[in-house]
Order: structure tokens, then sequence, then C-alpha cells
């Protein structure tokens, strides 16, 4: 079995978990991965992260959920399988923690499961090109400006259902529901559940509510003309994309999955107690 080994190293220790799991993996037989930023003793050291994943079976990432999002989309457009050890402070995603490496063992016998999760396809229609994003958790259309807010009105299948006045909106996948949407005021959604989470963030209104739509719904965002304010449209904190009124946002469920691989079964309502119990 050929396993990449995706290290953030700008986290503490996760350089030394990195080389524990690589000896446990290569006694087992493994031909192990790992890339030129982060290279690791015994092995086959690939030029970047997304080169290790497309040439592995299953890609392990040793960092926090922010290193398991970064690396996820690679791992979904190769259809890759990918495994996450926790060394953030929260770590919904990831599935093992660096005291329970002995786990993964069972990467090799194939004593493990595989969740399927929902991503989200996300489009920016501007001057007659539409550049696509895909997102793990998140996609937000936010204002630049701190003291003002934007007008945001949102369809359902090309039909006008919604209208926002607020600060910015977003649109969630379930894994993301508990990121920046639970920060937000969003509902909590079992990660392998399929369907749109939609959250108004900071709405100027008495009765303004998250919305969930059908994993088969495909929404479309504008921004009214008449807000001049810069507007930018976020895809889990990564993508940066300037936003006019202009332009036209569409929503839907990607075409590609993200397949976790899950070592060790965990209650995810014990977990979510678990986690946020920490802070």
């Amino acid at each position: 079995m050929k396993i990449a080994l995706i290290v953030n190293k700008d986290k503490p220790r996760a350089t030394a978990v990195a080389e524990q799991a690589a000896q446990i993996l290569s006694e087992g037989g493994a031909e192990l991965f790992s890339f030129a930023d982060c290279p690791i003793g015994g092995t086959v050291v690939k030029d970047s992260a997304e080169e290790a994943i497309r040439d592995c079976d299953v890609a392990v990432t040793i960092g926090g959920d922010g290193t398991i999002i970064h690396n996820a989309k690679f791992a979904a457009f190769y259809r890759k399988p990918l495994l996450g050890i926790n060394m953030g402070r929260i770590g919904f995603v990831a599935n093992i923690e660096p005291e329970e490496l002995s786990e993964l063992k069972k990467l090799l016998t194939g004593d493990y499961r595989v969740q399927r999760r929902m991503l989200l396809s996300i489009g920016v229609e501007k001057d007659g090109e539409v550049r696509r994003f895909t997102a793990v958790n998140e996609a937000v259309l936010h204002r630049d400006s701190l003291s003002n807010m934007i007008e945001i009105s949102v369809a359902l299948d090309e039909e006008k259902i919604l209208t926002y006045r607020a600060d910015g909106m977003l649109f969630a996948t379930p894994t993301g529901s508990t990121a920046y949407s639970f920060s937000a005021g969003g509902p909590v959604i079992e990660p392998d559940m399929r369907c749109i989470l939609l959250n108004p963030v900071c709405p100027h209104a008495l009765c303004s509510r998250p919305v969930v739509f059908g994993g088969d719904s495909e929404l479309t965002a504008y921004v009214h003309p008449d807000f001049t304010l810069k507007c930018y449209l976020t895809v889990d904190g990564q993508n940066y994309i300037p936003v006019s009124s202009d332009d036209r946002i569409t929503v839907k469920r990607s075409e590609l999955e993200l397949q976790l691989i899950i070592l060790k079964e965990k209650n995810f309502y014990t977990l979510l107690n678990e986690k946020l119990k920490e802070f």
C-alpha cells in the first residue's frame, strides 16, 4: 500500500508524530510518500502535497482541521481516501489523536470504514466567464467595510426566495456546519448528510434564520446594485474573489466527494460535546 504523509510543520510536534506514524506504517510494509516542504525520513519525497496524494492509495494528514481542509480538495479530485491525525485545537474532521497512532495498523489490514462527505461546487460568473471552486466547509459572501451592510438576494432553482441585509452570507456543507456557520449561530448537521446550509452573517432583521436546502438544490446569489461597497467571496478561508453587483454566484452539490477514513468509531454528538467543552 502507498501512503502519503502530509505534515503541517508549523504545528508543534507534528513532524515528530509524522516520524512515529512513518515507523508504524513502514514496519507494516507500506510504501510512504512525503513532500518537499516537510520531508520525512524513509519516505519517497514528492515535489508537492498534491503530487504525493495523486500517487498514493491513502493520504494521511498530520495537522489541524485546516490541514485536512486544504488537502481534502486534492484527495477528492484524485478520489483518494484521507485520514486526519489531529495536531490542532479542536479537530472535528480528524479521526485520531497523536496518542492513538497504533490505530494506523488498521490501514494496512483494511479494518476501517470510509465516510463520504458532500462538497460544494461554487461558481462565480464575472464578465461572461465562470470560475469554479470546491468548498469543503463553506463559501462566504461578505463586505469589505467594517461599518456597512450589504443586501444579498438568493434564488432557488432560478426563483428568487430570500433577501437579506447583513454583514454577509455563508453557504456551508454539513461538514462546515461546525465551522464558521456554527459561530454565526447556524445549526449542527450530521456530517454525512446531503444538504446545503444557508446562514446570514449578522442579519439586520427581527426574524432572520438559517435555512437548510436539499442536497440537489441549486442556489444563486447576487449583491444588490444599490450597494457600492467592495464585496468578496471567500472559499474555505483560502480563495478570495472580488464580487460586484454584476456578478452571479451559484452554489450546488459538487460531483466530487471527500472520502474520510474512520479508524476509530466515535459518536458525532459525543465528540461535539467533548471538543466544545475544551473552550
